[in-house]
């Protein structure tokens, strides 16, 4: 497939930058490069920060650990039901505007976050008001690139964008560690606004083409698609408490199966809905979201294809092996972020080095490599899992799944930007980044399924087979469970066993066996993002053998 033309405003930029010094030009393609890479960080960073203060925001706020899973999940509801709208809005008002008002929206969100004394106050400000904000962020920046940078400079962009992104996650535990421990998990809500004053003062540097001011926000289209996605991405984050299909024991069910298939299901009716709405109004002249038709580009396709696997992969991973080292081996929040850092080692090197070594590498080839070092890193990882393993056998699948994630983020921005005209780069990031939230929400769910369902399986078995556990303890463990075991630590457990005065000898070989059922439930979910990684791999052939710009991508 050919590379598109771009629009007439890179051009130009890439004209007026010519008469600019080298030295000049280089500093400010830095500090425009700066500051979309902290912009990415920060809409990243509240998920991984919160997820290891849970216990304390909730305490702090007077409300249970229900609630504050509860404002996460509005959070990342808001955020992906809006991205296609905030997308759009980016196209009318400019992309340059676009991103300082949702800068603006989403400091106010992290400010009042910061002050929130109750549930609601941090719910309006986190779940929705950031939410808001970043739906206008994430996709202006994936425009921005491409209005600021020539083709040729896009893969080395978008990946210390994606990177920045990346060490967010990787980052966060250790951060929200260091805060909660030593001062105040509101502190970091204040550094982010901190953050988000720095940034404002920055976009004034970057280019933008001017906005596409006869544009009007279709009303209708963004209620339906907002609709359609907030439904798929709703029944994803509730599969692993109900059940993906079929219901778990206690759970709702709608006519004989679970309702997260049928809120997927529904919303995936109502996303294709909202595609037809769209056509229609294309066919009457007036304004859409998005043009259905830039869906049948393959270069496109393959470009979204593998980004949602690359969400899936990286959030299952961080999300199983934060367990392992938390739970599993009672590591402090600090001790387990020590740990998960050399991920973000390799993840820098490669989303910076690949583009910079190796400039005309075929993106097929560095994104089928990247995929197959997320094998290779979880492989080892399942392989390593046994009673008595320590936190050092991280170590080589956090550099392997670093180098992975690198090598993705240093080519798929480019490729999905770099398939449609410059004009087009705001509906691409609103695309990319509705795949991304819904890749990272199916992957942390399906990962979570899969470990409680092995978990469940493997205790309540070495339960039964267990000589030192009493029948009656058997059959009321078989009725109780069998919805699921919740992931504890072992010292948890034998204080849950104290309480209900276990006698010792039994408490032991419970105990003995929870610890054997956390490892198989670990290695099940691992071998399942190896599984997907491999899956991965070959959805990879649909990408281009060429750098975009090169006139000979196909």
């Amino acid at each position: 497939m050919s590379a598109k033309p771009h629009s007439t405003a890179a051009s130009t930029l890439g004209a007026g930058e010519a008469a600019e010094a080298p030295e000049s030009r280089r500093g400010k393609t830095g500090i425009i490069l700066l500051t979309l890479a902290a912009g990415q960080f920060l809409m990243v960073l509240d998920s991984s920060v919160m997820n290891v203060s849970i216990a304390t925001v909730a305490k702090d706020v007077d409300t249970t650990v229900t609630g504050i899973q509860t404002a996460i999940t509005l959070y990342t509801l808001v955020m992906a039901s809006l991205m296609i709208t905030g997308g759009k809005l980016g196209q009318i008002w400019g992309r340059k505007r676009a991103f300082a008002i949702g800068c603006v929206i989403y400091g106010c969100g992290s400010f009042t976050t910061a002050i929130s004394p109750s549930l609601g106050v941090l719910m309006f400000g986190w779940s929705f008001l950031e939410g808001v904000g970043a739906a206008l962020i994430l996709p202006a920046i994936v425009a921005l690139v491409a209005s600021n940078f020539p083709p040729e400079g896009r893969p080395r962009a978008y990946g210390l964008v994606a990177s920045a992104g990346a060490i967010a996650v990787a980052a966060g535990p250790l951060i929200g560690g260091l805060f909660t421990t030593y001062l105040s998990w509101r502190w970091v809500f204040a550094g982010e606004v901190v953050i988000v004053m720095a940034i404002l003062a920055l976009t004034r540097r970057m280019a933008d083409p001017a906005p596409e001011a006869h544009e009007r926000l279709d009303l209708v289209g963004t209620g339906i698609s907002a609709l359609g996605l907030a439904l798929i991405v709703f029944g994803v984050l509730r599969g692993g408490e109900w059940g993906f299909v079929g219901p778990k024991p206690g759970a709702p069910e709608w006519l004989g199966l679970s309702p997260t298939i049928w809120l997927m299901l529904g919303g995936g009716v109502v996303v294709l809905l909202f595609l037809q709405w769209e056509k229609r109004r294309l066919a009457r002249g007036a304004d859409a979201l998005i043009d259905p038709a830039i869906l049948r580009n393959s270069t496109l396709r393959g470009g979204l294809t593998s980004f949602f696997f690359q969400y899936f992969l990286q959030a299952g991973l961080f999300f199983a092996v934060p367990l392992f080292l938390s739970v599993a081996l009672g590591l402090s929040a600090i001790d387990t972020g020590v740990r998960l850092l050399p991920l973000s080692v390799t993840l820098l090197l490669a989303a910076v080095g690949i583009p910079k070594i190796f400039p005309d590498a075929s993106p097929r080839r560095v994104v089928q490599l990247g995929f197959l070092a997320l094998f290779a890193g979880i492989a080892i990882m399942v392989a390593a899992l046994d009673a008595g393993a320590g936190a050092e056998i991280v170590t080589w699948p956090m550099l392997l799944a670093g180098l992975g994630v690198g090598s993705l983020a240093s080519q798929l921005g480019s490729v999905t930007v770099s398939s449609v005209p410059d004009e087009q780069s705001s509906a691409v990031g609103g695309l990319q980044n509705t795949v991304t939230n819904l890749g990272a929400s199916l992957g942390t769910a399906l990962a979570g399924a899969v470990l409680i369902a092995a978990l469940t399986t493997s205790f309540l078995s070495g339960i039964q087979q267990s000589s030192a556990v009493p029948a009656k303890v058997k059959s009321e463990a078989g009725v109780k469970l069998a919805s699921g075991i919740p992931f504890v630590s072992d010292a948890q457990l034998q204080t849950a066993l104290d309480e209900a005065a276990v006698p010792e000898h039994t408490a032991d070989a419970i105990v003995e066996e929870n610890a054997t059922a956390r490892l198989d439930g670990l290695r099940s979910s691992l071998s399942v993002l190896a599984a997907v990684a491999l899956i991965a791999l070959a959805f990879s052939a649909m990408l281009p053998t060429e750098q975009p710009g090169s006139g000979r991508a196909t």
